[in-house]
């Protein structure tokens, strides 16, 4: 990562829809903040930085995005401290993530240095858009796309890079009833499943709206050889404790390697908890639920943060786990990571950013 400072060019809305926005009552992903990041990418390299007012962009209908899918996002969040302090959550982390995802696609690389400076420049115009509330944040939506403007299954010369920013409260707000998902399939081996790219989540939508429609808050995705191991949820990472161990689906090409997942990891080593990524069988986890022995379960996602599972659907039998209230490892990690990131307790990892 570079030190140099990058030179944007700033344009301030007219017109501010601050006090026109109700931070009661917030939609995750409805409201976004006054302004957005954009850079473009051209003769091999990024330029004209710019942040504008958030608003419609002009393009060609025949952009390769739009064609063939050369299109990938990040998530991360800015929270504010009593102190006024407003910081962002490992930027750096997803920084790196968001070039796995561009190498993935046939994509240009975007230095870290300008994903960190585009994101907290962007946040400092739009600071009073951080909400004050407690589980409430400024979520931050990185995302690159093809641009250019022909018909042609090859990789594209230019793209863009746009950053929006809008407050959100919780993502969820009760305890997830979980479906083990074994017909459809979110990602296969040699695919891109560990990249965030806009197509995975494309061809997660049917199968999701049904088991929405069945009643089910979320899926835990299966591997697609055999559906006999557990992936990860559609919004989150999944994470279990079996018998006193912390145990997650090791990343692969079909696993995101999560942020607020490598998170819960470290400050489970910090507490010195067993932990074992690995193959998480379902059979494992349908067998902790009768016995007893799986004593939590929950998503571990940046707009999910911890989401306590309350029921494993499978095979046709439903299994009820302990009332979250009561469940001691997934509620103190809530806590200690809320007392993180808002500043209540010393950033001893040097997670936050401030801004």
């Amino acid at each position: 990562m570079t030190t140099e400072t990058l030179d944007i060019k700033i344009t301030k809305t007219n017109h501010s829809r601050l006090a026109e926005t109700d931070f009661d009552n917030l939609v995750f992903g409805h409201t976004f903040a006054d302004h957005m990041f954009v850079a473009d990418y051209a003769d091999g390299e990024w330029k004209n930085f710019q942040i504008v007012p958030y608003g419609e962009i002009g393009l060609s209908p025949a952009i390769s995005a739009l064609h063939y899918g050369q299109a990938f996002f990040e998530g991360l969040k800015a929270y504010k401290h009593e102190d006024g302090t407003v910081s962002v959550f490992r930027p750096d982390k997803n920084a790196a993530r968001f070039n796995k995802s561009a190498q993935r696609l046939c994509m240009p690389d975007l230095p870290e240095d300008i994903f960190v400076q585009s994101i907290a420049a962007l946040v400092d115009v739009d600071r009073d858009w951080v909400p004050t509330a407690e589980n409430h944040s400024l979520y931050i939506r990185p995302f690159m796309f093809a641009t250019d403007p022909y018909l042609g299954v090859v990789p594209s010369k230019t793209y863009k890079f746009m950053v929006l920013t809008g407050p959100v409260g919780p993502y969820f707000s009760k305890p997830l009833r979980v479906k083990i998902e074994t017909e459809y399939t979110r990602a296969a081996e040699g695919g891109f499943g560990y990249a965030k790219a806009a197509g995975n989540y494309a061809g997660a939508m049917l199968p999701t709206r049904r088991a929405v429609e069945q009643g089910f808050d979320q899926m835990i995705w299966t591997d697609a050889k055999e559906h006999l191991y557990a992936e990860e949820m559609g919004a989150a990472n999944v994470m279990f404790v079996l018998d006193g161990t912390l145990v997650t689906p090791s990343t692969r090409d079909t696993i995101l390697d999560g942020v607020t997942r490598n998170t819960v990891l470290a400050i489970a080593r910090d507490w010195g908890m067993p932990i074992e990524e690995r193959r998480v069988s379902i059979a494992e986890i349908i067998e902790g639920a009768k016995s007893g022995k799986l004593t939590d379960a929950f998503g571990a996602g940046t707009a999910a943060t911890i989401a306590p599972v309350g029921s494993i659907f499978y095979e046709g039998e439903e299994y009820h786990l302990s009332d979250p209230a009561s469940r001691e490892f997934s509620t103190k990690l809530f806590k200690k990571l809320n007392d993180i990131r808002y500043g209540r307790v010393a950033d001893e990892h040097g997670w936050n950013y401030t801004v």
